[in-house]
């Protein structure tokens, strides 16, 4: 039986996930890293096979869920049934910490994917083999860098804006921003525009309209929202070009909008396109 211990997050678990992850080799060691920063009221753990040959983070969630945050497994060590004795000692880490139920999905606000991409076939065939069950399907949208859109469309909103008194900035105070987050939508939002890398917002007369972050989950875009005061003015869009802006900037061709909702609106906004399919599934721990 394959030995899985607890392990401390260094330079060998970063690679293991960049080489098994080829996906998302690019920004794996950037995720791992996110991951073992999470908020300090989480719950979570890495555990591991003597040699890392296969590494898996696990946490709780706010509902009292386990989740399996992050699975990988050493392309030369696949085949040898490390995926699933890291799935096994997940759950059993779960199962002590009171989890009654165990997924393969996100646990935002500190978290790597959805859910299993559909390109990692592998890992959705564990996850079945596991006896888990699919129950709901996210998916993201890619946008190429710089942003392409109507230039006088946008024009249009700068000047709709100004006419509006509505001023659109880089965010100084990000605990002032986090709280309007908090306020108008949950305690995730909020931790991840305190997170962010690039932080955006909206403003008159000194209330806050609406926000914009970039890379609280490592080089993606999001979370972004608009109060329902300002909606229709234009303010999603300025706020979401300027930091598509910032990530272009940065040196980034392309941006990963996570779990998205509003297709449409991104589509017609920045020229997006959903791309990324994500499986998510659960069972029940015996």
């Amino acid at each position: 039986m394959t030995h899985i211990a607890p392990v401390a997050v260094d330079d060998r678990v970063a690679d293991v996930a960049a080489a098994a992850l080829w996906a998302d080799a690019a920004d794996a060691p950037l995720v791992v890293r996110r991951l073992a920063a999470p908020p300090p009221e989480r719950r979570w753990t890495v555990l591991a096979t003597p040699g890392r040959e296969g590494v898996v983070f696990t946490s709780i969630g706010a509902d009292g869920a386990g989740h399996v945050d992050l699975i990988a497994v050493d392309p030369a060590a696949q085949g040898r049934g490390i995926g699933r004795a890291l799935v096994g000692a997940a759950e059993e880490w779960m199962r002590a910490h009171g989890a009654a139920e165990s997924r393969f999905a996100g646990n935002p606000p500190c978290y790597a994917w959805p859910g299993i991409d559909v390109r990692y076939t592998p890992a959705a065939c564990l996850a079945e083999r596991l006896g888990y069950e699919q129950y709901r399907v996210a998916w993201n949208m890619t946008a190429g860098l710089p942003a392409r859109y109507d230039e006088a469309e946008h024009e249009a909103d700068l000047v709709k804006l100004a006419a509006a008194g509505v001023t659109v900035a880089a965010a100084a105070d990000r605990a002032r921003i986090a709280a309007f987050v908090r306020e108008q939508w949950n305690d995730k939002w909020a931790w991840e525009a305190e997170q962010a890398t690039g932080l955006h917002y909206a403003f008159r007369d000194g209330e806050i309209l609406g926000f914009a972050a970039w890379g609280a989950r490592p080089l993606w875009f999001g979370p972004m929202g608009t109060a329902e005061a300002a909606r229709g003015l234009g303010v999603g869009r300025v706020l979401l070009r300027r930091c598509l802006a910032d990530q272009a900037a940065a040196g980034q061709t392309s941006t990963q909008i996570g779990w998205v909702g509003p297709l449409r609106f991104y589509s017609r906004a920045v020229g997006a396109r959903a791309e990324r399919v994500f499986w998510l599934y659960r069972r029940a721990l015996d």
